[in-house]
């Protein structure tokens, strides 16, 4: 039975505006799509914007608008193509139309996909944890200050019980909840692009451990303060990949689907299509403030370049705390397609089971909190991820899937869906292949390393 929670809009909690676009009982569907868009690259998104060209006068930051209008622009015709796929056979489950369009293979083929996508944005997530949240705690408590331990714990008493839920529908209301926290991080940001000078002050005494030298080096760098023209460098190979990823939330449209109230697909569509849209908003505003705040200082978390200028600044430490309540609420929501895809895998014809249930949930919580303690960076897990998954589901799988599904009676090989559904695969190809040669290319030459995890 279809869950009948009410569902305003991803934005009720953020702005009256989307009340024109949407309707109230889109409130948790709306908050799940948004949410598994938005945490995503939130972080990286103006370290990102520091990588590609940047026009300071009419043209400033213009190639990545258009770059980041491109990308969200293919995502919401990547979710069309998915949901015309699904109403042709009446099927909501991205592995069922793996199933239906390659048989067993294609089914394997889309659950790997997403477990492997799911699994990069749950690390990254908790990665976050592991990074901020030793430091809210040395900063107010100075108590224990090992990420490897605190992001177990938070793992143990707060995500799994949420991932123990049977439906998705109801992580609405934290999910809304972890929307706010972003927007007000989004805020702060821009707040501070107006009270941070540039080049940075110097404010050592309220710096914590090791920040110094690296605050030296912001204020040794010569020209660190002008936007630049055109930057290219190792690092720039990390930059679609991440965008790409910051735009997926397709393993989870279908779900969200699933339990909308009076589905349909326009109606879905319109869910997915506001939803990226606020995301975009959301991105290109703290991309632009910034990169304007710091230019070329950025660093690939956004919050550590704030610690540089003051490690105790409240506001950042409340906006910490925001982030990382953010990003531990999203966790659950990525959860649910990972355990779809394996059960769809394995016992397909099963009933729901509470031992496969909570099983699968420990399971990937125990590999996600491995892989976060020992990967040295988060940009490596946007990249990589990016480069692989993202463009599978983002751009060829929805585009086979479409040409496979859709009879040819209703649409032939050769129409203009069709052929647009190919040109789109074979982008996704494109990407890939260069995407994973660019990372690879730095990975090898070990440039990227400079940058520094956290």
């Amino acid at each position: 039975m279809k869950s009948k929670a009410r569902l305003p809009l991803c934005g009720i909690s953020m702005s009256l505006l989307f009340d024109f676009y949407i309707l109230h009982r889109f409130k948790s569907n709306n908050n799940n799509v948004c949410e598994t868009i938005l945490v995503m690259s939130f972080l990286d998104i103006s370290y990102i914007s520091q990588k590609i060209s940047f026009f300071f006068s009419f043209f400033f930051f213009m190639f990545f608008r258009i770059l980041l209008v491109f990308i969200a622009i293919l995502s919401a015709y990547s979710i069309h193509l998915l949901l015309k796929s699904a109403g042709v056979i009446g099927i909501r489950a991205y592995e069922q139309l793996g199933n239906r369009a390659f048989g067993t293979k294609g089914k394997i083929l889309a659950a790997f996909v997403i477990t492997v996508h799911n699994v990069g944005a749950m690390s990254s997530y908790l990665f976050i944890v592991k990074s901020e949240l030793p430091l809210v705690i040395q900063a107010f408590l100075e108590w224990f200050l090992d990420g490897n331990y605190l992001v177990i714990i938070v793992s143990i008493v707060i995500i799994l019980p949420l991932a123990l839920m049977k439906q998705l529908g109801y992580l609405g209301y934290t999910s809304g909840f972890s929307l706010t926290c972003m927007v007000f991080f989004l805020i702060s940001v821009i707040y501070k692009k107006f009270n941070i000078t540039c080049p940075l002050e110097d404010r050592h005494q309220n710096a914590l451990p090791n920040d110094t030298d690296v605050h030296s080096d912001l204020n040794g760098t010569e020209h660190v303060c002008e936007a630049k023209l055109f930057t290219i460098n190792s690092q720039t190979a990390y930059t679609i990949p991440i965008l790409a990823f910051a735009f997926v939330c397709h393993p989870e449209v279908l779900p969200i689907y699933t339990e909308l109230r009076d589905a349909t697909k326009k109606r879905m569509q319109k869910v997915a299509n506001i939803s990226i849209l606020a995301m975009f908003t959301m991105y290109l505003l703290t991309a632009l403030f910034g990169y304007l705040t710091f230019f070329g200082a950025v660093e690939p978390e956004l919050l550590h370049t704030y610690s540089k200028v003051d490690a105790l600044d409240v506001l950042i430490l409340c906006v910490r705390l925001a982030v990382l309540v953010a990003v531990t609420l999203t966790v659950p929501v990525v959860l649910f397609p990972i355990r779809r895809a394996v059960l769809q895998t394995i016992w397909p014809d099963k009933p729901f089971h509470w031992a496969k249930h909570i099983g699968i949930a420990f399971g990937l919580i125990v590999i996600v909190n491995i892989l976060v303690i020992f990967v040295p960076s988060i940009r490596d897990i946007f990249g990589l991820i990016g480069a692989t998954s993202a463009p599978s589901l983002i751009f060829i799988l929805p585009g086979i899937f479409y040409l496979r599904i859709v009879p040819s009676e209703q649409e032939p090989l050769l129409s203009r869906p069709k052929i647009q559904a190919a040109c789109f695969a074979a982008l996704g190809f494109i990407f890939m292949v260069m995407s994973l040669s660019f990372i690879i290319i730095d990975w090898v030459t070990g440039q990227s390393r400079s940058g520094g995890g956290h």
